[in-house]
Protein backbone atom coordinates (compact mmCIF):
# COMPACT_ATOMS: atom_id res chain seq x y z
CA UNK A 1 0.00 0.00 0.00
CA UNK A 2 2.83 2.33 0.19
CA UNK A 3 4.46 4.07 -2.41
CA UNK A 4 7.69 2.88 -4.03
CA UNK A 5 10.72 5.40 -4.00
CA UNK A 6 10.85 6.04 -7.91
CA UNK A 7 7.94 8.86 -7.18
CA UNK A 8 8.31 12.41 -6.53
CA UNK A 9 9.48 13.38 -2.96
CA UNK A 10 5.99 15.21 -2.42
CA UNK A 11 3.64 12.02 -3.24
CA UNK A 12 6.27 10.27 -1.40
CA UNK A 13 5.68 11.96 1.75
CA UNK A 14 2.04 12.04 1.22
CA UNK A 15 1.81 7.88 0.76
CA UNK A 16 3.72 7.82 3.51
CA UNK A 17 1.95 9.62 5.93
CA UNK A 18 -1.67 8.89 5.56
CA UNK A 19 -2.10 5.16 4.56
CA UNK A 20 -2.49 2.98 7.53
CA UNK A 21 -1.74 -0.88 7.55
CA UNK A 22 -4.78 -2.97 8.51
CA UNK A 23 -2.22 -6.19 9.31
CA UNK A 24 -3.43 -8.38 6.46
CA UNK A 25 -7.17 -7.15 6.25
CA UNK A 26 -6.07 -4.64 3.01
CA UNK A 27 -8.13 -1.92 3.92
CA UNK A 28 -6.71 1.54 4.20
CA UNK A 29 -7.72 5.36 6.14
CA UNK A 30 -6.19 8.74 6.16
CA UNK A 31 -4.18 10.62 8.86
CA UNK A 32 -4.06 14.53 8.40
CA UNK A 33 -0.28 14.50 9.09
CA UNK A 34 2.35 15.39 6.30
CA UNK A 35 6.35 14.17 6.37
CA UNK A 36 8.46 16.40 3.98
CA UNK A 37 10.94 14.09 2.36
CA UNK A 38 13.99 14.08 0.01
CA UNK A 39 13.92 12.30 -2.86
CA UNK A 40 16.14 8.58 -2.61
CA UNK A 41 17.47 6.39 -5.96
CA UNK A 42 15.49 3.21 -6.41
CA UNK A 43 18.61 1.21 -4.29
CA UNK A 44 17.56 3.24 -1.02
CA UNK A 45 15.54 1.72 0.67
CA UNK A 46 15.14 4.50 3.26
CA UNK A 47 14.22 8.29 2.86
CA UNK A 48 15.83 10.84 4.53
CA UNK A 49 13.35 13.38 5.70
CA UNK A 50 14.26 16.84 4.84
CA UNK A 51 13.03 18.21 7.84
CA UNK A 52 13.14 15.88 10.86
CA UNK A 53 10.99 14.59 13.35
CA UNK A 54 11.15 15.51 16.91
CA UNK A 55 10.88 12.87 19.46
CA UNK A 56 7.58 12.05 20.78
CA UNK A 57 6.77 13.15 24.23
CA UNK A 58 5.63 9.92 25.60
CA UNK A 59 5.49 8.00 28.94
CA UNK A 60 4.06 4.84 28.31
CA UNK A 61 4.47 1.32 30.72
CA UNK A 62 7.24 -0.66 29.93
CA UNK A 63 7.03 -4.57 29.50
CA UNK A 64 7.85 -4.81 33.37
CA UNK A 65 4.82 -2.77 34.43
CA UNK A 66 7.59 0.15 34.98
CA UNK A 67 7.18 3.96 33.98
CA UNK A 68 8.86 4.41 30.54
CA UNK A 69 9.89 8.49 29.31
CA UNK A 70 10.11 7.72 25.67
CA UNK A 71 12.37 11.06 25.24
CA UNK A 72 14.33 10.53 28.50
CA UNK A 73 15.47 7.19 28.51
CA UNK A 74 16.49 7.13 24.45
CA UNK A 75 18.31 10.55 24.49
CA UNK A 76 21.65 10.27 22.93
CA UNK A 77 21.30 6.73 21.61
CA UNK A 78 20.24 5.60 18.22
CA UNK A 79 16.56 4.46 18.22
CA UNK A 80 14.23 2.69 16.00
CA UNK A 81 10.77 2.99 16.58
CA UNK A 82 7.32 1.66 15.47
CA UNK A 83 3.57 1.54 16.33
CA UNK A 84 2.19 -1.79 15.95
CA UNK A 85 0.42 -4.85 17.79
CA UNK A 86 0.75 -8.17 18.58
CA UNK A 87 -2.33 -9.87 17.36
CA UNK A 88 -1.12 -8.98 13.84
CA UNK A 89 -0.81 -11.56 11.17
CA UNK A 90 1.80 -10.21 9.07
CA UNK A 91 3.38 -6.91 8.63
CA UNK A 92 4.11 -6.21 12.31
CA UNK A 93 5.92 -9.18 13.00
CA UNK A 94 8.03 -9.60 9.79
CA UNK A 95 9.19 -5.49 10.44
CA UNK A 96 10.37 -7.00 14.06
CA UNK A 97 11.99 -9.82 12.85
CA UNK A 98 13.60 -8.33 10.06
CA UNK A 99 15.05 -5.72 12.24
CA UNK A 100 16.22 -7.85 14.95
CA UNK A 101 17.84 -10.14 12.33
CA UNK A 102 19.78 -7.36 11.25
CA UNK A 103 20.63 -6.10 14.78
CA UNK A 104 22.64 -9.51 15.30
CA UNK A 105 24.97 -8.99 12.24
CA UNK A 106 26.41 -5.17 13.83
CA UNK A 107 29.68 -5.33 16.48
CA UNK A 108 28.56 -5.95 20.14
CA UNK A 109 29.11 -2.58 21.21
CA UNK A 110 26.71 -1.24 18.30
CA UNK A 111 23.68 -4.03 19.04
CA UNK A 112 23.95 -2.89 22.65
CA UNK A 113 23.81 0.92 21.45
CA UNK A 114 20.82 0.41 19.29
CA UNK A 115 17.24 1.20 20.86
CA UNK A 116 14.57 -0.76 19.25
CA UNK A 117 10.88 0.81 21.01
CA UNK A 118 7.75 -0.88 19.78
CA UNK A 119 4.56 1.11 21.05
CA UNK A 120 1.45 -1.43 20.52
CA UNK A 121 -1.89 0.43 18.92
CA UNK A 122 -3.66 -2.32 20.92
CA UNK A 123 -2.72 -1.49 24.21
CA UNK A 124 -6.27 -3.46 25.38
CA UNK A 125 -5.36 -6.57 24.81
CA UNK A 126 -1.32 -6.03 24.65
CA UNK A 127 -0.88 -6.01 28.36
CA UNK A 128 2.63 -5.55 29.53
CA UNK A 129 3.31 -9.10 29.93
CA UNK A 130 1.74 -10.33 26.85
CA UNK A 131 3.93 -7.80 25.02
CA UNK A 132 6.69 -9.06 26.53
CA UNK A 133 6.33 -12.63 25.84
CA UNK A 134 6.02 -11.67 22.11
CA UNK A 135 8.85 -9.15 21.90
CA UNK A 136 11.07 -11.80 23.52
CA UNK A 137 10.38 -14.08 20.90
CA UNK A 138 11.81 -11.18 18.26
CA UNK A 139 15.12 -9.77 20.28
CA UNK A 140 15.26 -9.96 24.19
CA UNK A 141 16.22 -6.32 24.41
CA UNK A 142 13.79 -4.54 22.30
CA UNK A 143 11.31 -2.16 24.15
CA UNK A 144 7.93 -2.85 24.37
CA UNK A 145 5.41 0.12 25.47
CA UNK A 146 1.40 0.45 26.12
CA UNK A 147 -0.75 2.64 27.79
CA UNK A 148 -4.04 4.64 26.93
CA UNK A 149 -4.75 4.64 23.14
CA UNK A 150 -5.46 8.49 23.13
CA UNK A 151 -1.64 8.80 24.35
CA UNK A 152 -0.34 6.49 21.83
CA UNK A 153 -2.59 8.02 19.57
CA UNK A 154 -0.96 11.33 19.87
CA UNK A 155 2.82 10.22 20.09
CA UNK A 156 2.00 8.63 16.93
CA UNK A 157 0.98 11.80 14.91
CA UNK A 158 3.97 13.57 16.21
CA UNK A 159 5.82 11.52 13.91
CA UNK A 160 3.50 11.94 10.85
CA UNK A 161 1.82 8.14 11.84
CA UNK A 162 -1.42 7.25 11.83
CA UNK A 163 -3.85 5.42 13.94
CA UNK A 164 -7.26 4.38 14.27
CA UNK A 165 -8.69 2.67 17.72
CA UNK A 166 -8.69 -1.44 17.18
CA UNK A 167 -12.05 -1.83 15.65
CA UNK A 168 -13.87 -5.84 15.33
CA UNK A 169 -14.38 -7.56 12.45
CA UNK A 170 -17.84 -9.32 11.43
CA UNK A 171 -15.98 -12.48 11.29
CA UNK A 172 -14.91 -11.08 15.52
CA UNK A 173 -11.39 -10.82 14.81
CA UNK A 174 -10.00 -7.41 15.86
CA UNK A 175 -8.27 -5.21 13.61
CA UNK A 176 -5.78 -2.38 14.14
CA UNK A 177 -5.49 0.25 11.54
CA UNK A 178 -1.67 2.07 12.30
CA UNK A 179 0.71 3.59 9.74
CA UNK A 180 3.75 0.75 9.60
CA UNK A 181 6.50 2.82 8.91
CA UNK A 182 9.63 2.77 11.36
CA UNK A 183 11.21 6.01 12.09
CA UNK A 184 15.14 5.93 13.01
CA UNK A 185 16.21 8.60 15.36
CA UNK A 186 19.98 10.26 15.65
CA UNK A 187 22.25 9.98 18.71
CA UNK A 188 23.60 13.43 17.82
CA UNK A 189 20.48 15.27 17.06
CA UNK A 190 17.56 13.10 18.36
CA UNK A 191 15.54 13.93 15.98
CA UNK A 192 13.48 11.10 13.47
CA UNK A 193 15.65 11.45 10.53
CA UNK A 194 14.96 8.53 8.18
CA UNK A 195 11.80 6.41 7.21
CA UNK A 196 11.45 2.91 6.47
CA UNK A 197 8.59 1.49 4.79
CA UNK A 198 6.71 -2.03 5.33
CA UNK A 199 8.65 -3.25 2.08
CA UNK A 200 12.14 -2.95 4.46
CA UNK A 201 14.13 -6.28 4.21
CA UNK A 202 16.26 -7.18 6.82
CA UNK A 203 18.76 -7.13 4.18
CA UNK A 204 18.50 -3.42 3.73
CA UNK A 205 18.20 -2.89 7.65
CA UNK A 206 21.76 -4.99 7.86
CA UNK A 207 23.37 -2.40 4.85
CA UNK A 208 22.18 0.41 7.04
CA UNK A 209 22.14 0.08 10.65
CA UNK A 210 25.68 0.65 10.85
CA UNK A 211 25.07 3.91 9.55
CA UNK A 212 22.38 5.02 11.99
CA UNK A 213 24.16 3.66 14.70
CA UNK A 214 26.44 6.70 13.88
CA UNK A 215 23.88 8.90 13.33
CA UNK A 216 24.92 9.12 9.71
CA UNK A 217 22.93 9.22 6.48
CA UNK A 218 22.54 5.97 4.67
Amino acid sequence: MHSKKTVLAAAFAAVAALTLSACGSGEAAADKSVADVSTQPPSKPGTVLDQPFTKPDLVLTDTHGEKYDLRARTKGKPTLIYFGYTNCPDVCPLTMSNIALAKRALPKAQQDALQVVFVTTDPERDTPASLGSWLKAQDPAFTGLTGDFPAIQAGARQIGIGIDPPKKEKDGTVVSMHGAQVIAFSPKTDQGYVLYGEDTTAEDYEKDLPKLVEGATP
